[in-house]
């Protein structure tokens, strides 16, 4: 059974470029905007930063891509792993216009399972940064992978069987000046896989998705026709580049526009460098901006400005209905706590609380939620400045078409593509490629509904829903959306607990992860049986605002934080082990 009514897409904004290849779209990068700053860091001198200019970085890009050719890596995968840096993302382009496949690795996987994925996809060579000396030298040691070429970040000369990317670097300058144009010249396959990615999870349960040029360039095509970054742009690169979102919406695009891109030193740092590098755009996870939305309020109750605020909030939604925006003068003192120039927000991998994202904006910063996979490029929706619907993912991106497969008497059924973005497939994975592409539509695993005018709400993942005994079907990210909004809890897990032993009588129920100098300072309160008997009093608060079958019939509490994937997600097949 099918949803066959058709979905509209969003419009595009702007007549934009569309480019067929990741290389074209950097040859036009350096036309536009050569010698714009691409890149900024700090250096020892605090107020001094260190800039290379999209001009240097390309070179760089073209020396290293020709080093890599001569080196015999031509049409070889590459991995890339360590810490947001540029030579992570030089290693990246130089291996994907011209030279082979780019594997990027997870930062965070344990050794064994990066070794495990290198085995798995091949890998003849990888970039990595001195965090990772260790595992690499045992890797090369044991000489049980593909791995020929181990090439370090950090190092300065080629040593001991490493290579220095800085001494690749060089050797394709000189290449290149002695007429070498073996990766200038080298054609691009649009369609065919160019880049490998690992979906989160174990790497035993995780599927090596097949992207393409086609694919990226695409999805680059619909975020600039409908987002409006620029080469006045800053932007704070926070999440893990090896996370397509973070790579296509946070690297790709901003250099396609001509944007400067900086790197955020570590979660303790974020206030500090959205001040220091004047930041303008930051993409991250909504947990970062519903963090900072409430360290906001905060501040502004502490310095007990909080009636100020709300007047000025009163004062300023009146102005809007009549098309006057006084927002960054009225909030300018709060606007300036954040560096004075942020502009635009961007959430994507989870679920956006609506009292922040609704928040932002009415303290003038444009704020807007996404929602891809990795299989999709990734983003396949997202509101923009005309598509604003406040717990909506906003509408269908331009190039894809959408519909909801097997829709319930609510309309709610999971949520299916096709599009040009839409990954080739699973690599080395007939089977799972096969049931992702069910009817001829790729399958998101995520339930969803569209409302009236095209809005896309997701409402859970297929495989989190939760059945109990009477037929009712909840979705935990539902109950743990509202559960977080009580006071001092960061965030919870809902899930269902076999009553009596009976494995089909669930009994809801939530473990929560709670903030303990919140409770000490607003409640007075320091032992767990303490806060537990307070958080149970507030979810049953919670309970009296939902239908009787999704009451949360009894609850854990704790300060240890839920497992998670880089982008936030909770690993809840993990997090059932542990309850």
């Amino acid at each position: 059974m099918e949803d066959n009514r058709e979905h509209k897409s969003c419009e595009r904004l702007h007549d934009v470029k569309k480019f067929e290849n990741i290389k074209e779209l950097l040859k036009n990068t350096r036309k536009e905007y050569g010698n714009e700053i691409a890149f900024k860091y700090k250096t020892e001198t605090p107020g001094n930063f260190r800039t290379e200019t999209y001009n240097e970085y390309l070179d760089d890009i073209e020396a290293l891509g020709t080093a890599l050719i001569d080196s015999g890596l031509k049409d070889k995968k590459i991995a890339v792993i360590s810490e947001n840096r540029y030579e992570w993302t030089l290693g990246y382009l130089a291996t994907v216009t011209g030279v082979g496949i780019i594997v990027p690795l997870d930062k965070s996987l344990p050794p064994a399972e990066i070794e495990n994925s290198i085995k798995r996809s091949e890998v003849e060579a990888i970039f990595y940064s001195k965090k990772y000396d260790e595992i690499m030298d045992k890797i090369r040691k044991q000489n049980d992978t593909n791995l020929k070429y181990f090439i370090s970040m950090d190092k300065e000369k080629n040593e001991d069987g490493v290579y220095s990317i800085k001494e690749l670097i060089k050797t394709g300058k000189e290449l290149l000046r002695q007429g070498n144009r073996e990766y200038l010249d080298a054609p691009i396959d649009n369609e065919k896989m160019s880049i490998m990615l690992f979906t989160s999870g174990t790497t035993s349960m995780s599927k090596a998705v097949m992207l393409s040029h086609k694919n990226l360039c695409t999805n680059i095509y619909d975020i600039t026709s409908t987002f409006d970054v620029n080469k006045e742009d800053v932007i704070l690169s926070f999440l893990p580049l090896h996370h397509v979102f973070e790579c296509t919406v946070g690297f790709l695009y901003p250099i396609s526009v001509g944007a400067c891109i900086t790197y955020c030193e570590g979660i303790r740092h974020i206030a500090e460098n959205i001040k220091d590098y004047r930041v303008s755009v930051m993409i991250s996870v909504p947990l970062l901006f519903e963090n900072m939305y409430q360290r906001l309020w905060k501040t502004i109750e502490k310095q007990g400005k909080t009636k100020k605020v709300k007047f000025g909030l009163f004062i300023s939604n009146i102005l809007m209905k009549f098309g006057i925006d006084k927002r960054r003068k009225l909030f300018k003192e709060i606007l300036d706590s954040l560096g004075g120039k942020i502009r635009l927000f961007v959430a994507g991998a989870a679920a956006f609380d609506k009292e922040a994202e609704k928040g932002f904006n009415d303290f003038g910063i444009a704020t807007y939620q996404g929602y891809g996979l990795t299989e999709t490029s990734p983003v396949i929706a997202a509101e923009h400045p005309t598509v604003v619907k406040y717990g909506s993912i906003g509408k269908l991106y331009p190039s894809l078409q959408g519909k909801i497969w097997n829709p319930d008497k609510d309309g709610v059924g999971e949520l299916v593509v096709k599009g040009d973005s839409v990954m080739i497939g699973y690599y080395n994975n007939e089977e799972a490629t096969k049931a992702a592409f069910e009817g001829g539509w790729f399958h998101t695993g995520d339930l969803a509904y569209f409302d009236k005018d095209d809005y896309i709400f997701i409402t859970g993942r297929q495989k989190s829903v939760i059945v109990l005994k009477n037929g009712k079907n909840i979705y935990p990210e539902e109950l743990e959306g509202l559960i977080n909004k009580i006071e001092g809890v960061k965030e919870s897990f809902v899930y269902g607990k076999p009553e009596n032993g009976d494995e089909t009588d669930l009994k809801l129920n939530a473990k929560l992860v709670y903030d303990p100098e919140i409770m000490k300072e607003k409640f007075g309160l320091e032992k767990e049986e303490d806060i537990k008997e307070k958080l149970w009093k507030d979810v049953k608060e919670v309970n009296k605002g939902i239908p009787t079958y999704k009451y949360i019939k009894g609850i854990t509490v704790t300060t240890k934080e839920l497992i998670k994937t880089t982008t936030q997600k909770i690993k809840r097949f993990e997090e059932i082990k542990r309850v």
